[in-house]
């Protein structure tokens, strides 16, 4: 094996369960999330050379990943809604923490843009600058839309419905 497949592969083990975990969350979906990440690092094996000397090799995979998704959803919307239509009555929550389940259907609940932040800043652990950086959105506008989703999810989220583990995410 070359250094660079044993390289890609050290990266993608430390870091492909994780970056699942973070695109699933912003896009609320799990198996779309597997998807994009999917392709994601396909594109990141594809120019390792080049994405391995980034300063965040994993940012650049969740970014990627992230846009993949949105992409794929604006192509398939007729289609993403059909399946859905056919699924309604079926639970991809079963066995899962009450509270965690309760926190993924209130972020699915809050707009895009303000769901990929609070993921980034609580999930993933990103300053508002290092989110800045990720997105290319100026540091204010990551800050309304980190307040706005709190906000949102507060709302969503009473204290009755989850432990203070999460809700400390508010």
């Amino acid at each position: 094996m070359t250094d660079d497949a044993e390289d890609f592969d050290a990266f993608y083990a430390a870091t492909a369960v994780r970056v699942i975990a973070h695109v699933a969350a912003m896009v609320g979906s799990r198996s779309d999330a597997e998807d994009a990440v999917a392709e994601a690092y396909l594109r990141a094996w594809d120019r390792w050379p080049k994405v391995r000397g980034y300063a965040n090799p994993e940012a650049w995979v969740r970014t990627v990943a992230y846009r993949h998704a949105v992409s794929a959803w604006r192509k398939a919307v007729n289609r993403l809604r059909a399946h859905r239509r056919d699924v309604a009555g079926e639970s991809d929550t079963a066995g899962l923490d009450p509270d965690h389940v309760a926190v993924v259907e209130a972020l699915r609940r809050i707009p895009a843009d303000q769901r990929r932040v609070i993921v980034l800043h609580h999930l993933v652990g990103l300053s508002v600058a290092e989110i800045s950086t990720e997105t290319g959105t100026p540091p204010g506008t990551i800050t309304s839309w980190l307040a706005r989703g709190r906000r949102a999810m507060a709302e969503q989220l009473s204290d009755g419905d989850v432990s203070r583990e999460y809700r400390d995410v508010r």
